[in-house]
């Protein structure tokens, strides 16, 4: 039971990195205008990632200093969940006992 709900936050944890970096990546596209904002589906889209990436990325930029206009809280979530990942899987190998 344990390593499989284990395995289910470790796989939790690996979609939101893929977020994290899909919202990295239009936000690139929204600062270079190749990608219209005034559409409306567009705009929905680009919110919901930021109301899901937004609770994760606060508590980091509480802590960084201001780099002037470039945020690097992404990558250190990034690197952060990368991490929590490794120590669950790390202890659902123990858990499966290999």
């Amino acid at each position: 039971m344990v390593p499989a709900l284990l395995g289910v936050v470790i796989l939790l944890i690996n979609i939101m990195i893929w977020v994290i970096i899909i919202q990295a990546v239009f936000s690139w596209l929204v600062a270079f205008n190749v990608i219209n904002t005034y559409n409306n589906g567009v705009r929905q889209f680009l919110y919901l990632l930021e109301r899901i990436t937004d609770p994760l990325y606060r508590p980091v930029r509480a802590f960084m200093p201001d780099f002037g206009g470039i945020d690097f809280s992404p990558i250190v979530v990034i690197l952060l969940l990368h991490l929590l990942a490794r120590f669950l899987m790390s202890l659902q190998l123990q858990a499966v006992g290999m």
